[in-house]
């Protein structure tokens, strides 16, 4: 389901890049100077051959390094790599807000899977090295990040993008191996009663035991050959409280009820409170969610505005 849904986004984003193409063109000088398009155009509609005003104007933002041109080989590899680009931004974006909308930062905070560090560190790299380029290929020199729309949106833009990376290398190399410690040492002890964040660490991946929750109730379905890793057909997870989406399945709770019992679940202020690593993680995960929409909000104003 998410899948497909990447890919539908994926599509959608392919023909706003190709149609992008066709609109290089901008009325911000028109705008500014209150002339017309026929003033630096020769066809007086705009767009086309410049007239003898426009190449005055072109050249002399090439004396300011305000404007880079490029041949038509440029153009296409531009354009392959600025594909490459948004893809993985919509992959990378689409990733975060998956684990953070649906699956709720808690998925992470037991221990960051090693599928979503891959992911997340090839899409941070393809993202630097092709930005990288395409800021080469569209910004000819330092002043035009300071005197320029452009260069300053590309700023703030590149600046947002470095934040998030500073996070997810504190959270990988920093607080993740604290979390897995902590993680490791709660499911060796065996606790009866559990609170939710508790419950969550018991996942039934890479060899540890898988619990649900079931009316306040804590049980192990472990053993079941339906809960294999801690995924049932799909669509749930070991470590979630299951008692509203049963109503959903095709079956009754007795299929929950055979399940060995752990024991109760307990409230969260019943437990002895988040550490300091777990509050600064989900700091940093809702930050990077924020994060996500500004980049997303500066692209708008970049582009449509």
């Amino acid at each position: 389901m998410v899948t497909r849904g990447i890919f539908f986004v994926m599509v959608i984003l392919f023909f706003l890049s190709v149609s992008a193409i066709w609109g290089f063109c901008t009325e911000d000088y028109a705008r500014q100077t209150g002339r017309a398009c026929g003033t630096c155009h020769v066809n007086p509609a705009g767009g086309g051959m410049l007239a003898a005003a426009g190449e005055s104007f072109r050249d002399e933002l090439r004396v300011k390094g305000l404007y880079r041109p490029l041949n038509p080989i440029q153009h296409i590899v531009r354009f392959i790599i600025g594909y490459l680009h948004m893809v993985t931004a919509v992959i990378w974006f689409g990733t975060i807000l998956y684990v953070h909308l649906l699956l709720k930062p808690a998925y992470a905070a037991r221990g960051l899977p090693k599928g979503e560090l891959w992911l997340g560190w090839v899409s941070i790299a393809i993202m630097a090295v092709t930005g990288t380029l395409l800021t080469i290929a569209r910004v000819p020199s330092w002043h035009m990040f300071f005197h320029t729309r452009f260069g300053i949106l590309l700023l703030i833009k590149i600046s947002l993008f470095l934040v998030m990376v500073s996070t997810a290398t504190l959270v990988t190399f920093l607080i993740g191996p604290k979390l897995k410690k902590k993680k490791e040492l709660k499911i060796q002890q065996h606790k009866q009663d559990l609170t939710p964040e508790e419950v969550a660490e018991f996942d039934g991946k890479e060899g540890r035991p898988a619990y649900v929750v079931y009316h306040g109730m804590v049980y192990n379905v472990t053993q079941s050959r339906l809960w294999k890793d801690g995924d049932h057909a799909g669509r749930h997870h070991a470590g979630f409280d299951l008692t509203s989406l049963l109503k959903q399945a095709p079956h009754g709770e007795e299929k929950i009820l055979s399940m060995p019992l752990v024991g109760k679940l307990l409230t969260s202020a019943q437990g002895s409170g988040k550490p300091l690593e777990i509050k600064v993680f989900y700091f940093f995960a809702y930050m990077n969610l924020a994060l996500v929409f500004m980049i997303i909000f500066v692209i708008s104003l970049w582009r449509w505005w």
